[in-house]
């Protein structure tokens, strides 16, 4: 598959939706973006064609995989691509149980999203050598916790056990892609 025609982006992040769409514009996509669930389906009812899309998973109250067996009902020969910033590999199991053709985690350039959407799935060379860093688990852990607790620090660092100060500490210290990179 070369770079595809049309693609959905369902992306509640509008910054990285819009340098997301204006990269795929470089590489000669037509991206159509939604922000939640109910956008993305009246998309899906309104596009003609769809050859790939790219969902992110978590949507404030959304899921992004419940996107997927619709789409693929819509668009049968579409490539879906989940991508995530609380990667694991249940939810990457359960991704590619409803019909996704790869998963990833952010960040993810656009270059690994068009890899992603080419490579085959049943290719096993396309599986990670070496489990994430300490410091990616450690960062994608935080982010959970932040998340179950609304983002409330306080709360977050006592389910976590540490002092809020601390947390406080280690989400400025947020670490770059090149820290995410496997040994």
């Amino acid at each position: 598959m070369t770079t595809p025609e049309s693609l959905l982006l369902l992306e509640d992040d509008d910054l990285l939706a819009n340098q997301t769409r204006r990269a795929l514009a470089r590489h000669g996509c037509e991206t159509h973006w939604a922000a939640d669930l109910e956008q993305a389906r009246r998309l899906l009812d309104a596009l003609p064609t769809l050859d790939a899309a790219v969902l992110d998973q978590n949507l404030g109250t959304d899921n992004g995989l419940d996107l997927i067996t619709p789409l693929l009902d819509r668009f049968p020969d579409c490539r879906v691509i989940v991508l995530t910033g609380y990667g694991s590999i249940a939810a990457a199991v359960a991704a590619t149980r409803r019909g996704a053709h790869n998963y990833l985690t952010k960040p993810a350039s656009v270059g690994d999203i068009l890899d992603a959407l080419e490579r085959d799935p049943s290719d096993l060379d396309s599986l990670p050598d070496a489990p994430p860093s300490l410091q990616r688990l450690e960062w994608e852990h935080i982010q959970r916790v932040l998340d179950a607790h609304r983002g409330n620090i306080s709360r977050a660092a006592q389910a976590l056990g540490i002092h809020r100060r601390t947390l406080q500490r280690r989400l400025k210290k947020r670490p770059s892609p090149t820290h995410f990179q496997r040994d």
